[in-house]
């Protein structure tokens, strides 16, 4: 809270992602391609809901045992392709392959390029 002149301001930052979960990799029924990750996007449930994603971009955030730029926190980008399936869920490659232990955790779902 800032006071100015005897009035208070409050500032809010606006947040330019939203939430999704990596489900696991695409898969048949005896192989597995971990080039095409699987993210389940939140308040997304069908098919159509998902058309305002595609393009989007993708961050997976972890945190690294050393530190590089002065941080542990390292990221590695992707991008949404296309629906999978019926129920909200999309397909992402990244520009490394996530890897296995990531499964189940929290990605985020960038806001932009926006395509309206």
């Amino acid at each position: 809270m800032d006071t100015l002149g005897g009035c208070r301001r409050s500032y809010s930052t606006a947040v330019l992602y939203s939430k999704g979960r990596f489900l696991g990799f695409k898969r048949g029924q005896r192989t597995q391609y971990e080039h095409t990750a699987l993210i389940q996007l939140e308040n997304v449930n069908s098919k159509e809901e998902t058309s305002f994603y595609e393009g989007k971009r993708v961050a997976y955030l972890y945190r690294a045992p050393t530190a590089k730029k002065g941080t542990h926190i390292r990221c590695i980008w992707g991008r949404i392709t296309r629906p999978h399936g019926n129920s909200g869920v999309v397909r992402a490659k990244f520009r490394h392959n996530l890897p296995p232990s990531a499964m189940g955790t929290t990605v985020r779902v960038m806001l932009y390029p926006s395509n309206i």
